[in-house]
C-alpha cells in the first residue's frame, strides 16, 4: 500500500502524521495532496527508522544533500560524516550517489545510518556491475538493470532517480540542437551511451510499467530524472530539455494511475530571468507534481562559490513553485565535496528554501524572522544566536570580536543605531516617589 493509495482511501498513515508535525497544513489538505499527486512522501515500506517529510504543494520547501564515494575517493567513514553533517544541519533527504568502492556495502551502511528519506540513482550501480561483468556498459541487459532497481527497493530506498525521458525522440532533438555541453547528467549519459550502442529504446521508457510494479510493491517514490538538463546557461530551456519534460508529464500520469508517487527533476543551469518560467512550465506539463531542482545555478562563472549561485537560483525557484531543492556545494564542478562543503551546501539551500517559503506566503514562514527581529531590537545577542540557522557559526563570529560594550557589536560600537534611537523613542521611565 503506497502513501498515495492510502490517501485515496482516506487513511492517515503514521508517515503522514509525521509530516503534519512539521507543517501548518491540515490533515484533510495533506490527504488530498497525496491522493492527487501534488504532494509526495518518500517512505519505502522497508525503511524502519525513517523520519518522513512531505514534498509539494502547501508544504515547506525541502532540501536534499548528495553524498557518496567516487572511483578516485572511496572512504566510507568520511561519507558517514557527511551524512551526519547533512542531517545535523537540516537536510530533509539525502541521496547516495556513490560510484566507487563496494557500492552494495556503501549503500547498506549509509541506509542503516540514515534517518531521513534516502534516494539513489540506480544506473550508477548498474553501470559499475555491468562494466565488471561485461567489460562495457553497453552490454548490460535489461533484466540486469531491473535486478539492481529491485534490490535497492527491497533494501528500503525511499526515492530513485530514473532517467525515463531520455528516449529516441529526445535523443534526436539533442543531436539536432547544437548544445554547448551536450549531456552533463551522468545518468543521462549512461542512457544515451546504451541507446546508441544497442540502437534500442531506453529500457526504462520502453518497460515503464515494469518499473511501476517495483515502485508500487515497496512504495518507492519515482524521481523522474532530467537526463537532458542544461549544463550551462547557453543550453537552458532548449528543445531537448522541454521535450524530455513533456514525456515526464506523460509518465507522471501513468504513475499516478498505478498509485505510485512521483517527483519531477529539473534544471540545472538557468539564467535568472528564465527560472520562474521553468517552474511554471513544469507545473503545467506535470499537473502540479512536486518539482525537484538542482540549484538552479544562475551563472556558470563561479566555481568554488556555486553554493551561492545555487542559493540565488533556488530562492527564485522556490518562490515560483519549486518544492525540493537539491543542494550545491562549493565543490561543484571541481571535486568531491568535503564534510565542510556539505554543511555549506545544506545551509545555503535551507536559506533559499526559507526565502521561498516567505515569498509564497506559507503560513508561519515569517514567524522565525519576526522572532529574530525582536531579539535584535532588544540587543539580545544570545537570543539571536539561538535563532540563527547556524548557531555555531553565529556564536563563533560573535566571540572572535569582543566589543567594549557587550550590548553592541564591533561593527557599530558606540554608534549602534538601535541603541541610540531606542534611547530617544523609548526612554526608560524612572519611578519617582511622590509625597502625599
Amino acid at each position: 500500500m503506497t502513501q498515495m493509495l492510502a490517501a485515496r482511501r482516506g487513511d492517515l498513515t503514521p508517515q503522514m502524521e509525521q509530516v503534519l508535525a512539521h507543517e501548518t497544513i491540515s490533515a484533510e489538505a495533506l490527504l488530498r495532496g497525496v491522493a492527487q499527486g501534488t504532494i509526495a512522501i518518500p517512505a519505502n515500506c522497508n525503511h524502519k527508522n525513517l523520519t518522513a517529510y512531505g514534498i509539494g504543494q502547501g508544504l515547506k520547501v525541502k532540501v536534499n544533500a548528495n553524498i557518496g564515494t567516487s572511483s578516485d575517493a572511496s572512504d566510507l567513514d568520511n561519507e558517514l560524516l557527511k551524512l551526519k553533517a547533512a542531517i545535523d544541519y537540516g537536510a530533509h533527504a539525502v541521496m547516495d550517489l556513490s560510484t566507487g568502492g563496494d557500492l552494495d556495502l556503501v549503500m547498506r551502511t549509509i541506509f542503516n545510518h540514515c534517518s531521513v528519506p534516502l534516494g539513489t540513482v540506480p544506473i550508477y550501480r548498474i553501470a559499475q556491475e555491468g562494466v565488471q561483468k561485461h567489460g562495457f556498459f553497453g552490454d548490460v541487459t535489461v533484466d540486469e538493470m531491473f535486478c539492481v532497481i529491485e534490490r535497492q527497493a527491497q533494501l528500503g530506498v525511499d526515492f530513485m532517480t530514473i532517467h525515463c525521458g531520455v528516449n529516441q525522440r529526445t535523443l534526436e532533438s539533442l543531436k539536432e540542437c547544437g548544445r554547448v555541453t551536450d549531456v552533463v547528467s551522468r545518468g543521462g549519459a549512461f542512457m544515451v551511451e546504451w541507446m546508441i550502442y544497442n540502437q534500442q529504446e531506453n529500457p526504462f521508457f520502453a518497460n515503464y510499467d515494469r518499473l511501476l510494479e517495483i515502485a508500487l510493491k515497496y512504495d518507492v517514490t519515482m524521481s523522474l530524472g532530467d537526463g537532458l538538463r542544461p549544463g550551462c546557461l547557453a543550453d537552458a530551456t532548449d528543445r531537448p530539455q522541454l521535450q524530455e519534460l513533456i514525456f515526464l508529464g506523460e509518465l507522471t500520469d501513468r504513475a499516478w494511475a498505478a498509485g505510485v508517487q512521483v517527483m519531477i527533476e529539473g534544471p540545472g543551469h538557468v539564467p535568472l530571468n528564465q527560472v520562474e518560467t521553468n517552474m511554471k512550465v513544469q507545473k503545467s506539463l506535470c499537473k502540479g507534481a512536486p518539482f525537484y531542482v538542482l540549484g538552479p545555478l544562475v551563472t556558470d562563472i563561479a566555481p568554488g562559490y556555486d553554493h551561492i549561485t545555487s542559493a540565488i537560483g533556488g530562492a527564485v525557484a522556490a518562490a515560483a513553485g519549486a518544492d525540493f531543492l537539491c543542494y550545491v556545494t562549493p565543490a561543484e564542478h571541481l571535486c568531491l565535496p568535503t564534510v565542510a562543503d556539505v554543511k555549506e551546501g545544506v545551509i545555503a539551500s535551507r536559506i533559499a528554501a526559507h526565502a521561498g517559503d516567505i515569498a509564497r506566503g506559507l503560513p508561519g514562514a515569517l514567524d522565525w524572522d519576526r522572532q529574530m527581529a525582536e531579539k535584535r531590537k532588544n540587543l539580545d545577542w544570545q537570543g539571536q544566536i539561538d535563532l540563527a540557522i547556524d548557531p555555531i557559526r553565529a556564536r563563533a563570529r560573535r566571540d572572535e570580536s569582543k566589543p567594549a560594550d557587550e550590548e553592541v557589536c564591533t561593527m557599530c560600537g558606540e554608534f549602534c543605531a538601535i541603541k541610540k534611537v531606542d534611547a530617544y523613542l523609548h526612554p526608560k521611565k524612572e519611578c519617582v516617589e511622590v509625597e502625599k
